[in-house]
């Protein structure tokens, strides 16, 4: 992450404590913390930090007095179960000093949602029905782990059960109930900019000088740099009270960025590459089709992984020998012998071919040494050439990437996706 700019006025601090050995010795995924932030930002409030703890009572106790030394809010998902590692309630109260006792209407809730499937309540569910004092009961209509409120000053605790179908619709009730009565009246706007074909060193150079001062404005924006295989993402982050002098504002400095950063800039609302050439297709009404080699089909996978991608992607052929080439796509084997398979002409005849087959507006062909071997001291690993072809004519391009195979393969099918969409956006509309 090359540059992080912070705003002036902050937000309400929110951290997320995900609770439970299983995230960590089993490696089942958190998916609550990142649900907890988006949900937070729609309110206005902002997550500064999230911790997954295991059940040891003396590391989540760490946790907690640590969390609450930092945040307005402390947002803990699991532990809240029946049984003797689930020590949540228990942490809680004892950081916050604050006595339990059972509440007997959350035990008489407990029974109840067992008795209506004509079971009876182990004693071990009492366990559940224990509240630190001033705590405020989250109603649980999905399970028997209640959730607890528990304000301490001006900060508090929210404690949810982990399973998402539970954890949810409390966390909204919460909001609406607890959250928002005490820190609402903010609301945090976002942009998304993605970025293809550079660098994050390169977008940053370009980009800091236009959002370092922002910080600093009457309206700050937070700025954030998030980089993956092919692509950049800019995130930016404005928070007030009025919906429309943020939404003013995150779209002058979109201007701004996009000013310096040009065609690089797929879209300003963090779709992914794939949708928006799928995007881009639909509007002019094209198909595309593909031909590929070294990625072995995984630019149609990305493509097709889009929902209606069958109106806009017409066939692909994975053309890994030469023969298949020569079959499939009609490159003709003089040109093979002529210049090799990994190379501009063949790329070109590729793409020439599978569009000339298909009747398609627009085509993409692949062909590269992935490696780990295959590779000479003319034509390296990580050598992938690119062709598309359509009304314009065919553009090619060769480059040089690095990496294993799998990073290879990934980063040649961003770079084919990048190169259809620069192709079809500087495309007059049908």
């Amino acid at each position: 992450m090359a540059g992080v700019s912070q705003p002036g006025p902050a937000a309400p601090g929110v951290a997320v404590i995900a609770v439970g050995s299983e995230l960590l010795a089993l490696g089942r995924a958190d998916t609550n913390s990142p649900h907890i932030a988006a949900a937070m930002q729609r309110h206005g409030l902002a997550v500064r930090f999230t911790t997954v703890v295991g059940d040891d009572l003396d590391d989540l106790t760490d946790a907690v007095r640590h969390a609450l030394a930092r945040a307005d809010l402390v947002v803990c998902t699991g532990g809240l179960g029946p049984t003797d590692d689930d020590r949540t309630r228990d942490v809680a109260a004892a950081v916050l000093g604050l006595p339990m006792h059972e509440a007997a209407d959350v035990l008489a809730g407990i029974r109840e949602r067992f008795g209506r499937r004509g079971l009876t309540m182990p004693e071990i569910n009492r366990r559940q029905a224990m509240v630190p004092a001033g705590a405020i009961v989250v109603p649980n209509e999905r399970g028997t782990a209640p959730g607890l409120w528990i304000p301490a000053g001006h900060r508090a605790m929210l404690l949810l059960p982990g399973p998402p179908r539970e954890m949810v619709p409390m966390l909204e009730h919460a909001l609406a109930t607890h959250v928002a009565p005490q820190w609402g009246g903010g609301l945090i706007r976002q942009r998304a900019l993605v970025v293809a074909g550079r660098s994050e060193s390169w977008v940053d150079e370009r980009a800091q000088p236009v959002y370092g001062p922002w910080r600093d404005e009457p309206l700050p924006i937070a700025t954030t740099i998030l980089a993956s295989l092919g692509t950049v993402e800019l995130h930016l982050s404005c928070r007030g009270t009025d919906d429309a002098a943020l939404s003013r504002r995150l779209d002058a400095a979109v201007a701004a960025l996009d000013a310096v950063l040009g065609d690089d800039v797929v879209n300003h609302d963090g779709r992914s590459l794939e949708r928006t050439v799928g995007d881009l297709l639909a509007a002019r009404g094209w198909r595309v089709a593909l031909a590929e080699s070294c990625t072995g089909g995984l630019v149609t996978t990305r493509l097709t992984d889009v929902a209606g991608s069958s109106t806009w992607v017409d066939r692909a052929v994975v053309s890994y020998s030469n023969a298949a080439k020569v079959e499939a796509l009609g490159v003709p084997a003089a040109l093979i012998a002529a210049h090799g398979a990994v190379s501009e002409p063949v790329a070109a005849a590729m793409a020439e071919g599978v569009r000339a087959r298909a009747g398609v507006d627009v085509a993409v062909a692949i062909t590269g040494i992935a490696g780990p071997g295959g590779g000479t001291a003319e034509k390296p690993v990580g050598l992938v050439c690119f062709a598309v072809t359509g009304a314009r004519g065919t553009e090619v391009r060769t480059s040089r990437l690095t990496g294993d195979r799998a990073v290879v393969r990934s980063l040649a099918a961003t770079t084919a996706l990048d190169l259809l969409r620069r192709y079809v956006r500087a495309s007059a509309p049908a």
